[in-house]
């Protein structure tokens, strides 16, 4: 289910297992895959199922958390919409790891510093499992979209651009 050793487990990986949530792990080299298309290539996924993690801040200064599939581009506006802002913008990559305790590339919305709204693209409802970063670069973790949803209190909604 999960790493051996406790020194390679990630906060995600301790808070889903302290939880009981059922989930899997898939490792890959960081340094095959950069963007989230290559790293659901490397691990023969299909990228709809695969989800980023997105950090911003709204209008009012609070910060969201916001999952959408790799090979999508958040609509700021729909997703300032999903948790009632006037406006939300990206956190700088700079700002990330003080903010969430995860680096760019490798921050997953389970097991931040603290817990912050978090909503999903509502495409992931129509997977059993979705896959998300596990909490570094090389880690991702699988679970189904619900599980998720009731650990995290997540919320379901558009968030992406359409064509």
């Amino acid at each position: 289910m999960s790493d051996k050793t406790s020194e390679k487990k990630t906060n995600a990986v301790r808070e889903l297992e302290a939880a009981g949530c059922a989930f899997r792990t898939h490792s890959y080299d960081p340094e095959c895959a950069l963007a989230g298309v290559e790293v659901a290539a490397l691990l023969h996924q299909n990228s709809d199922a695969v989800f980023k993690t997105l950090v911003t801040q709204g209008k009012s200064g609070a910060h969201y958390v916001f999952m959408v599939p790799v090979a999508c581009s958040l609509d700021v506006k729909r997703a300032a919409k999903a948790v009632g802002e006037k406006s939300i913008e990206m956190v700088k990559s700079k700002n990330l790891l003080g903010l969430t305790g995860y680096i760019h590339g490798g921050c997953s919305p389970v097991g931040m510093k603290k817990p912050f709204i978090t909503a999903c693209d509502e495409t992931a409802q129509l997977f059993d499992t979705i896959i998300f970063s596990g909490g570094r670069r090389g880690l991702q973790l699988e679970m189904s979209p619900l599980e998720l949803a009731r650990f995290m209190n997540v919320r379901f909604a558009d968030l992406v651009e359409h064509p």
